[in-house]
């Protein structure tokens, strides 16, 4: 946490480093066209790939479905814009990597893998917990019964 910290506090000098670096090997000039294509780019594909995944995740929607994957990727895709739109070349790179579908696909993966492996991690703790109080769990194999005697009057 603390390294993300500190990247996060240091990400916008790197980023001046770049540009600088930059503007003084193709110029002034160049490097803020350079700055303001790339805004421009990340706008467009923004719009353009977030309709597509706007119009994926209502087709699966009408199906009946969750579109959990498209929500990622729409994410995703929300980050990268972003990204872009911000001035420099480091973030750009970031924003490029969101928005191309193979790397987005890529990292939504990840990202439910990470979410899964979470998710069991919490299941386990609280079935410990549960073994550990004594207290059964209500989805458990054992149905609900409740016993009683009847009788039928006509």
């Amino acid at each position: 946490m603390r390294a993300f910290l500190f990247l996060f506090l240091l990400f916008p000098f790197i980023e001046l480093a770049v540009l600088i670096q930059v503007g003084g090997a193709i110029g002034v000039l160049p490097t803020l066209l350079l700055v303001i294509g790339s805004a421009v780019l990340g706008g467009v594909l923004l719009r353009v790939a977030g309709v597509a995944t706007a119009w994926r995740a209502r087709e699966r929607l009408s199906r009946g479905e969750l579109p959990e994957q498209e929500m990622l990727e729409g994410l995703l895709i929300a980050v990268g814009g972003g990204l872009l739109l911000l001035p420099g070349f480091i973030s750009d790179i970031f924003g490029i990597f969101c928005l191309i579908p193979f790397t987005r696909r890529l990292l939504v993966n990840r990202v439910r893998l990470r979410a899964a492996e979470q998710a069991m991690r919490q299941r386990a703790f609280f079935d410990d917990q549960a073994a550990r109080s004594g207290s059964v769990r209500p989805n458990a194999a054992q149905p609900n019964v409740l016993e009683g005697e009847y009788e039928r009057r006509e």
